[in-house]
């Protein structure tokens, strides 16, 4: 949970400024995204598997460029 109090002579739109710069360094903003639209569970395993091949080959990309 996100606090931000206003301080001495600060204006509103700084303290929105400040709240929208703290939810996003708590991942408040990808969270809501990520829960908008409602998905199944196969194809959240889909998803996650493709992310770990994708992991994967960029790691082995990575470590083919030190070869050569």
């Amino acid at each position: 949970m996100v606090n931000v109090r206003i301080r001495e002579g600060e204006s509103i739109e700084e303290a929105i400024r400040r709240f929208k710069r703290e939810c996003e360094k708590n991942g408040i903003m990808q969270e809501i995204k990520k829960r908008e639209f409602y998905k199944p569970p196969s194809i959240l395993k889909k998803e996650k598997i493709s992310e770990i091949k994708r992991k994967i080959r960029r790691k082995m990309l990575k470590d083919n460029r030190w070869y050569k």
